[in-house]
């Protein structure tokens, strides 16, 4: 073999590797959709669950990132944003192409990344429109996941999609192990108990006790209130989520309510939850919203059951957490082995760069 053949054989080698572990696969996302694209991907788009994709990648992974949706981090979790900025500063300088319940989604940005795939929520591909066609055409895969549902199917099947967007299938196997135990462990002990069920209203408490927010349907907390054995009392009233109207949750006579908040502070007297909120400011926060009119002759008022819990840890691979939570009280005395809270920043030690301090599950207990 001469000197001068080097080079070429060489070339040859790396393509031929390369081409080893790029293949050109076809995806089933959660919306029956069929996606060809290769994987594992080297250049990926994130629109939402950008620690759900982390927590699979690892850091070294997402180096593949090329832009996300910022808004849909930095201003709705504001000081979870800061904690891993200040743990990857390159995540700072990520490329955004907008947010889409914002209305500041840019096709144009996207295209300008170049990216292998696209990642996006159900519900952010729905509210795309048509604009999902000039994604297509500007030949960039869009694979569709779905943890908002809080169905286990769709809660497994994407995390599997995300293992094979990021070429790391053994950990979401693991994460996935983690979420199947977790919701069977509670159903199984629903189902010997078999108790009265408790009858539960959730609202994101973003608005303050002076107005009230969104409550949920089949989505979300509704969903949510179910997997842990209770009786949503939206459910008859709103789809997905959106308001009720006061006078039937009077009429309802919830048995527990569960008020969710997030850490941003717009609102000086919005529920409070998450990275870096005190839990006697969370208690206190929830405390208001014991002292709206009419609410003195709730159930869940007169037995001092109401609870806070954090918007951000719904919708995502450890919000099995959040579902035993809901399942601690509402079954007293079921799940005292159990705990929630532990558990949730025991996922972040085992998957995530960071492991957030702060409040993420209160109650009127905290205020003593």
């Amino acid at each position: 073999m001469t000197l001068r053949k080097l080079p070429l054989i060489l070339f040859l080698w790396i393509l031929c590797a390369f081409a080893a572990h790029a293949q050109t696969t076809t995806l089933s996302d959660v919306r029956g959709r069929q996606v060809r694209l290769e994987l594992p991907a080297k250049r990926v788009a994130l629109g939402f669950y950008f620690e759900d994709y982390l927590a699979i990648s690892g850091e070294q992974g997402w180096g593949n990132v090329v832009g996300i949706s910022r808004d849909a981090w930095k201003v709705w979790r504001p000081d979870s944003w800061r904690l891993y900025v200040a743990r990857m500063p390159a995540l700072a300088r990520l490329a955004d192409f907008g947010e889409v319940e914002a209305m500041s989604f840019s096709v144009e940005k996207l295209i300008e990344l170049k990216p292998d795939v696209l990642v996006l929520a159900d519900w952010q591909f729905q509210g795309l429109g048509s604009e999902v066609e000039r994604i297509g055409a500007a030949g960039i895969p869009i694979v569709v996941v779905d943890y908002n549902a809080q169905k286990l199917e769709s809660h497994l099947a994407s995390t599997t999609l995300l293992g094979a967007i990021a070429g790391k299938p053994e950990r979401a196997r693991a994460i996935n192990k983690d979420y199947r135990d977790a919701i069977a462990q509670i159903r199984q002990r629903l189902e010997r108990a078999d108790l009265p069920q408790p009858r539960v209203y959730a609202e994101f408490g973003n608005k303050g006790p002076a107005e009230y927010g969104f409550t949920y349907g089949k989505n979300m907390w509704g969903a949510m209130i179910e997997q842990a054995g209770g009786v949503n009392i939206a459910k008859p009233f709103v789809e997905w989520w959106g308001p009720i109207n006061p006078e039937q949750i009077l009429a309802a006579r919830p048995d527990v309510v569960l008020i969710s908040g997030t850490e941003t502070s717009k609102n000086p007297s919005a529920m409070r939850m998450g990275q870096g909120v005190a839990r006697k400011d969370a208690a206190a926060r929830l405390a208001g919203y014991a002292m709206r009119a009419g609410w003195d002759s709730l159930p869940a008022v007169k037995g001092r059951r109401i609870y806070g819990v954090y918007q951000g840890a719904s919708r995502t691979q450890a919000d099995y957490t959040m579902v035993q939570y809901l399942a601690k009280v509402l079954y007293p005395g079921l799940f005292d082995d159990i705990d929630p809270e532990r558990n949730y920043l025991e996922f972040y030690r085992k998957y995530l760069p960071v492991v957030p301090q702060g409040t993420f599950m209160t109650d009127l207990a905290a205020l003593r």
